[in-house]
């Protein structure tokens, strides 16, 4: 629980963290995940906003949406949803031209960043103040950091792309596939000028780019854990 003078400090600041959420038939997890961030967030004082791109899911998850908007309120829940599923790399496109805050979290809505791995915003936000960073990724991949509840085959798929980018193109960062960040806004407005791809591999041109373009990179490790693992 944040102490009365952060929370003071945190309103004062002047800052504010537009959350992207892209969803595909997370009628389920949705109701969680924004329950889970709206008790983060008010607790901790911080400005939000949460913005929901939701492909057109079959399984009525933006019905789900709209009613978390009715019960939170349509300032801090933005729907923004599109007719097909178009691609995750155009999803966070479409949300950022719907954000109003000075950073930009994405992050999944299908709980992969469990529970706890909500509160690594607070260390992501606490990394980018520490050194000024323009953008800051959570990763998997040093010290204590680590992936449970994956089969053996996505761990390979996730490693493999990760070292074969790191040979080939030498990022300076050791998570290119995660999908837990936070962007200063302008930042991410130069990155997705410039980016081509649409699908996954939108997470990992976004690293090479902020390199190429020398923008500064900071990690924060952590460990994910997959829920009902």
């Amino acid at each position: 629980m944040a102490s009365r003078k952060s929370l003071q400090a945190n309103r004062a600041n002047g800052d504010k963290y537009s959350v992207l959420l892209p969803t595909y038939n997370e009628r389920e997890n949705l109701p969680l995940i924004v329950w889970l961030l709206v008790k983060y967030f008010g607790e901790s004082g911080y400005n939000y906003e949460i913005i929901v791109i939701d492909d057109g899911s079959p399984d009525g998850t933006q019905e789900v949406a709209e009613q978390l908007q009715k019960i939170y309120g349509d300032d801090k829940i933005l729907l923004r949803p599109r007719a097909n599923k178009l691609g995750l790399g155009t999803a966070y496109i479409h949300g950022m031209k719907h954000a109003t805050g000075n950073f930009v979290i994405i992050m999944d809505a299908d709980l992969s960043h469990h529970v706890i791995y909500i509160f690594i915003f607070f260390f992501l936000s606490r990394k980018q103040k520490e050194g000024d960073y323009d953008l800051v990724s959570g990763t998997r991949y040093l010290g204590s950091g680590g992936v449970y509840g994956w089969d053996l085959r996505r761990k390979l798929i996730s490693r493999g792309a990760n070292f074969l980018t790191q040979v080939l193109l030498r990022p300076g960062a050791s998570d290119l596939t995660g999908s837990f960040r936070l962007y200063k806004k302008k930042v991410l407005e130069s990155l997705v000028e410039r980016c081509v791809s649409k699908g996954y591999v939108f997470q990992m041109e976004m690293i090479v780019r902020a390199r190429q373009l020398n923008y500064t990179v900071g990690e924060v490790i952590h460990r994910l854990k997959i829920f009902g693992s």
